[in-house]
């Protein structure tokens, strides 16, 4: 079995249970690639019983076989985890050392319980949906899949903008606001919901899409099918969009 351990920034409190984690990858016979920057900081902090690999990127997914991506942080270092992963359709299990565990909901103290079920096979693997972008000028890169939300925002305190919005093609509604939100499940939590979205189970099969501050009153979220295709049409005075 090989896993890559992942994570943003290194913290002199986690030490502990960093050391507990790679002991445990050791006596469980299970290969650990590290994500490159990570295991910089790591080296002289953590004793590693066995060698470790670098994990480099996306492009590792090609000529590696992963079973599992463990990442320890919060639920923001899942979110940046997926940018890695896209559509590489291998497992994170998530180690909650942050504060919000939503997404890194196995603690601390449950981490060799936790090593020892992938060993033997004992999980289950809940399925997010993501989003995949794409448009007409050079946005987003290689990097064009999100986990959480896509928005469109102006940048400018002036004017709101105009985003003309269509569902499979066809015109679904023009909304006058400061942006738009489109979120999946995993992100009704997030910026959808502090925008007035309604939260959404991850397998009820559905987006939502939430106006930003929207001009018309009656204009409220669309929770529609994760099977549909959108497109946007922004237009308006303020000449800078994100």
């Amino acid at each position: 079995m090989q896993v890559v351990v992942f994570s943003i920034l290194f913290k002199e409190g986690d030490i502990p249970i960093i050391q507990e984690l790679f002991d445990l990858l050791h006596q469980e016979g299970i290969m650990a690639y590290v994500y490159a920057p990570y295991l910089e900081q790591l080296r002289q902090h953590i004793e590693l019983k066995q060698e470790v690999g670098v994990f480099e990127g996306y492009l590792d997914f090609s000529v590696k076989k992963f079973d599992f991506f463990i990442t320890l942080g919060g639920d923001g270092t899942i979110l940046e985890a997926a940018t890695f992963l896209r559509d590489a359709q291998v497992p994170i299990m998530g180690i909650n050392l942050g504060r919000l565990g939503f997404l890194a909901s196995i603690e601390k103290r449950r981490l060799a319980e936790a090593v020892c079920m992938i060993k033997k096979g004992q999980f289950n693997i809940e399925e997010r949906e993501m989003l995949y972008l794409e448009s007409n000028l050079p946005l987003f890169g290689e990097v064009n899949f999100a986990l959480n939300d896509f928005t469109l925002l102006k940048r400018d305190t002036s004017s709101m903008i105009t985003i003309h919005t269509f569902i499979n093609g066809s015109y679904l509604n023009s909304y006058w606001a400061d942006g738009i939100i489109v979120a999946t499940p995993t992100g009704s939590t997030g910026y959808s919901l502090s925008c007035g979205g309604p939260i959404i189970f991850p397998n009820s099969g559905n987006f939502v899409i939430t106006p930003v501050a929207p001009h018309n009153l009656n204009v409220r979220p669309v929770v529609i099918s994760d099977d549909s295709g959108f497109s946007f049409e922004v237009a308006g005075r303020p000449v800078n969009f994100q």
